[in-house]
């Protein structure tokens, strides 16, 4: 018997989306910036929502949501965390806008092949050190988390978690190189506007910054790379160790031991790449939990009261239809609600469209909805901080380096609205 989620069930959702937009912008400011006061809130608002869950025979689905889930994208995510954070990249180049274009573009391709948190990891540091003596650099850091922590990571299912779970419902692996052409005018505008922008603040640079940065560059040089073994092993456990590959993952009364296998392996591997890191490693590059606890305690609470939210979804859809539709709503939400669940939900609206005997379907969906559902994951996925796993992590990295980001909804307004959703809108324009 199917359940019926009472809309106000979907205030401790809001309310925990509010904290974290609101609460850095007001005096509680300062007491929201620890990660215990974050896991706080996170807790005050998803026990009730899981205690009403459980009281109404829905235990099941926050059990899911919780275990199933959040578990796996923390770990997967933990996983890149530490063994990127244990590459230090080190170097300190001129921080022209050829230079900086450069490593963006480089962080664009690797997004789709070592996920978007383990490129971004993996060069945000470097980026910040030979910025380190420009005074405008806030908008590299953003155009950071548009193009290297979300959207180049659409060409494979390693790229990004909805992907991945697309993948799992009967996505060919190779198909997500369909995407290339939507990938490839995202990468040239992204870049191409970076390119323009950084020139005009390249030149509003004073002289002294300019010279200090020319005079005070280090040749890049790279340790810790053991940690590219660990990286390649988390690759394939995504890859291979699911229930396609290994049935009893996939069976119902498998004990929970079972289903997360492959994050046991990722606990194997965070553990061994801590060992194998020379602690000087992880010194030099600055290293620090305190980014992937931040997405822990937020996420917590994001996963908890956003699984009344998605059921209400599913028990009450869209009016949605047309590809186009597919990619703003599924954007819309993915900037929102956390990408991966939200993909799922629109792709199990695109399987009451068809008839599951027509020819030439993917996952059970024409490639024209696949298509515009992978885009609104991914790519609207940096529309806000919370859009995508990475753009956390991403900011608090930049903070504690002292590089001054702006608040939430500052974020939203004075670049993503203006600078990625045209981009978004051109894109769909020509391909959906």
């Amino acid at each position: 018997m199917e359940h019926i989620i009472p809309m106000w069930m979907l205030i401790p959702f809001v309310v925990q989306l509010l904290c974290i937009a609101v609460l850095p912008l007001t005096k509680a400011g300062e007491w929201w910036e620890h990660n215990s006061h974050k896991l706080l809130v996170s807790l005050l608002l998803g026990v009730p929502v899981a205690t009403w869950l459980i009281s109404e025979g829905m235990g099941h689905d926050i059990e899911h949501q919780m275990v199933y889930d959040y578990i796996p994208f923390i770990l997967l995510l933990m996983a890149l965390f530490v063994t990127t954070g244990g590459i230090c990249i080190k170097g300190d180049l001129k921080a022209t806008p050829l230079t900086n274009t450069t490593i963006l573009g480089i962080g664009y391709l690797l997004a789709s092949f070592m996920g978007t948190t383990g490129a971004a990891m993996l060069l945000i540091r470097l980026l910040i050190q030979t910025n380190s003596q420009r005074k405008h650099k806030t908008h590299t850091i953003l155009y950071f988390i548009a193009a290297v922590a979300n959207c180049g990571g659409i060409l494979t299912p390693l790229g990004d978690p909805p992907l991945f779970l697309l993948f799992q419902k009967g996505v060919p692996f190779e198909w997500f190189f369909s995407m290339l052409p939507q990938w490839a005018m995202v990468g040239v505008l992204l870049l191409g506007t970076y390119y323009v922008v950084d020139t005009f603040k390249y030149k509003k640079e004073s002289k002294e910054d300019l010279e200090s940065d020319s005079s005070e560059q280090v040749k890049m040089t790279a340790t810790g790379l053991i940690n590219i073994f660990w990286l390649l092993c988390v690759i394939a456990a995504t890859m291979f160790v699911n229930k396609t590959y290994i049935p009893a993952m996939g069976e119902h009364d498998a004990p929970f031991y079972v289903k997360l296998l492959r994050e046991w392996i990722f606990l194997f591997i965070i553990i061994m790449s801590m060992i194998t890191t020379k602690r000087s490693v992880r010194v030099d590059n600055d290293f620090s939990w305190t980014p992937i606890l931040e997405v822990a305690c937020v996420f917590c609470g994001i996963f908890a009261t956003m699984t009344p939210a998605l059921m209400f979804l599913q028990q009450n859809p869209l009016p949605v239809s047309e590809p186009w539709q597919f990619v703003y709503c599924t954007g819309s939400l993915s900037a929102f609600l956390d990408n991966a669940p939200t993909a799922m939900v629109f792709h199990a609206t695109a399987t009451t469209l068809v008839d599951p005997a027509t020819p030439g379907l993917v996952a059970g969906i024409s490639e024209t909805l696949l298509r515009a559902i992978a885009m609104g994951a991914v790519f609207f996925g940096a529309l806000t901080y919370i859009g995508n796993g990475p753009n956390f992590m991403v900011k608090s990295i930049a903070e504690q380096s002292g590089v001054k980001m702006p608040s939430f909804f500052g974020y939203m307004f004075k670049f993503s609205l203006i600078v990625c959703l045209p981009i978004y809108i051109i894109v769909q324009l020509i391909f959906c």
